[in-house]
């Protein structure tokens, strides 16, 4: 019998995480705002972490990127000021693969061996640690000062006289200066140059990026000709795939347990088939993690490159976003994991993440409490990972203007700035002033309740599923719109989970049609006291396929019944 936990991961952006700086002003810089280091994630922290439930931390850039804080004392090159977004810079605009970015380090010249010892607190605290791998592109002014003898760098031996060579690892567009349609100076004395310019991240392959492109970053080659039909070199073996296995397997040999692939399906299937099997033989262990959001190229990245999960995003994610505002049915959750077509458990479930608006803010559902209902449907429907992202679990706002990053409902990655629920709960009992409120300490509970669950539950980590849906429609007491029904089963513990996504209480009743019975090999039971483990309260309840199950069920809220059978 299996013992495999099912996946909790707690995203985290360590800039921000330990800021409790209350007073950061808007584009503020490093000196005046302050940021956050991978020292926070102290024994303490880490096994407060833990209580939710978390398996896994996924600390959000930590590989060293574009920046406009001045590290030249530390032999670090700066960057122009043009090409990087936000005081901080984007993590996803990587300035060297093989190093750690110095914000993060308290002793900066000790900054890989700061990470060390993260990776090791965390294992210590029991939990796994994921980064992000970024593949695409990286920063347009790459420069790695770090990486190890005899390797060499990105694009130092490109012919940058062909547009595509597939021995180039970048892009060009030659003899064409970068003229992009964006501030070319920002707070330089000169605006940043680009001689001959090179294809921007985005698959931008002019010298024509604007402010909407992905313009701090250059896409990097992996022999696929995409200006004349896509056509693919991958014979002999491209030089930049043995780079990228490199930076994989230097990673890998820092103890961490899984890799967070930001945007591969911008990178061809082939060169993860390739560098997903090299990294396993040597580090079996390592979880692949892809952030994709082509559906139709799901079984593609999962069957042939090897990735271990993928993204959920507008699968599961989209549709929940849409039935919590109440622009969809709840029966359409039914359709969406159907549409996956089998693959439902190689799928990670999430509500927030750093690129999604907070559920709290004005431009999700203006109220935590309305996740709850989406939150036990992404978390229980499969033995799939789950993730959340700091601060969703006190109902963090999102609503700051913080700078680059602008009030759009996110917390930001691009600036220098401070979380504020996640700051109360650090200094929850350390002193004196404002703390979390009752309603934060509310939604708390309810996430470290239904976090834990998922592992104290074998029915949720291991068990089968069972969409009661289709039995549903058109109930006597039961809205298909509203409420959604499902069941999990390991061995003789069964779990009935219902939750009520409108805003107001009801009294419903479940149709448990003949089949699940057959199917879950279910007894007839007239009375049951079953115990809801979201509340510890009992109810008494039927089992019958000839009867209705009923239940109450409050505004935003689920129950999950447990029965022994």
């Amino acid at each position: 019998m299996s013992n495999e936990k099912k996946m909790i991961i707690y995203q985290v952006l360590p800039r921000l995480f330990g800021n409790d700086n209350s007073l950061c002003t808007n584009n503020g810089d490093i000196a005046s705002n302050g940021c956050g280091k991978m020292a926070d994630f102290n024994a303490k922290t880490l096994k407060e972490i833990k209580k939710l439930g978390t398996t896994h931390i996924w600390y959000t850039g930590i590989i060293e990127h574009a920046t406009q804080t001045d590290y030249r004392r530390y032999n670090i090159r700066p960057d122009h000021p043009a090409i990087v977004k936000g005081k901080a810079g984007s993590p996803y605009a990587i300035k060297d693969y093989y190093d750690v970015d110095p914000d993060l380090a308290i002793d900066v010249p000790e900054r890989m061996r700061e990470f060390e010892d993260l990776v090791k607190r965390t294992h210590k605290e029991g939990m796994k640690v994921i980064i992000d791998f970024v593949p695409n592109h990286v920063a347009r002014q790459y420069h790695s000062d770090a990486q190890p003898d005899g390797t060499v760098e990105l694009g130092a031996n490109d012919d940058s006289s062909y547009a595509f060579s597939p021995y180039n690892n970048f892009y060009y567009i030659p003899q064409s200066e970068l003229h992009g349609q964006f501030d070319m100076k920002g707070s330089a004395p000169e605006p940043y140059h680009e001689f001959p310019a090179k294809a921007t991240g985005n698959n931008r392959f002019d010298a024509y990026p604007n402010i909407n492109d992905w313009y701090e970053t250059i896409k990097l080659n992996y022999g696929v000709d995409y200006q004349n039909g896509g056509t693919c070199c991958f014979t002999p073996i491209p030089e930049t795939w043995m780079k990228m296995l490199d930076i994989l397997l230097f990673w890998s040999s820092k103890n961490i347990d899984a890799f967070r692939c930001d945007m591969a399906e911008m990178v061809p299937v082939e060169f993860w088939e390739w560098a997903i099997q090299k990294v396993k033989e040597q580090y079996p262990h390592i979880i692949f993690i892809a952030e994709v959001y082509n559906p139709g190229e799901y079984k593609n990245y999962i069957f042939r490159g090897g990735f271990d999960y993928l993204y959920d995003k507008v699968g599961l994610y989209d549709t929940l976003r849409s039935v919590i505002c109440g622009y969809d049915s709840a029966s359409t959750i039914t359709f969406s994991w159907q549409n996956l077509g089998g693959i439902e458990k190689k799928m990670l479930n999430f509500l927030e993440n750093h690129d999604e608006q907070r559920i709290a803010s004005d431009f999700f559902a203006g109220n935590p409490h309305k996740a709850i209902p989406g939150m036990i449907v992404s978390a229980c429907i499969n033995t799939n990972p789950i993730m959340i992202y700091f601060g969703q679990e006190f109902g963090e706002l999102g609503m700051d203007t913080e700078g680059f990053s602008g009030r759009d409902g996110r917390t930001t990655i691009f600036d220098y700035w401070s979380v504020e629920t996640v700051r109360r709960w650090r200094n929850e009992g350390k002193y004196d002033g404002k703390l979390l409120g009752d309603e934060q300490k509310q939604v708390y509970d309810q996430y470290r309740k239904l976090l834990n669950l998922c592992n104290e539950e074998k029915a949720i980590s291991e068990g089968v599923f069972f969409d009661l849906m289709y039995a549903n429609i058109n109930g006597w007491k039961f809205n298909e719109h509203k409420q959604y029904v499902f069941m999990r089963k390991h061995e003789n513990e069964l779990l009935l989970i219902v939750v009520n996504f409108d805003n107001h209480e009801v009294d419903i009743a479940i149709n448990i049609p003949f089949h699940a019975f057959e199917y879950l090999q279910l007894p007839h039971i007239d009375s049951y006291k079953a115990k809801d483990l979201i509340t510890g309260k009992e109810e008494k309840v039927c089992l019958l396929p000839t009867k209705c199950t009923e239940t109450h069920l409050k505004p935003f809220s689920g129950k999950i019944l447990k029965f022994i059978i």
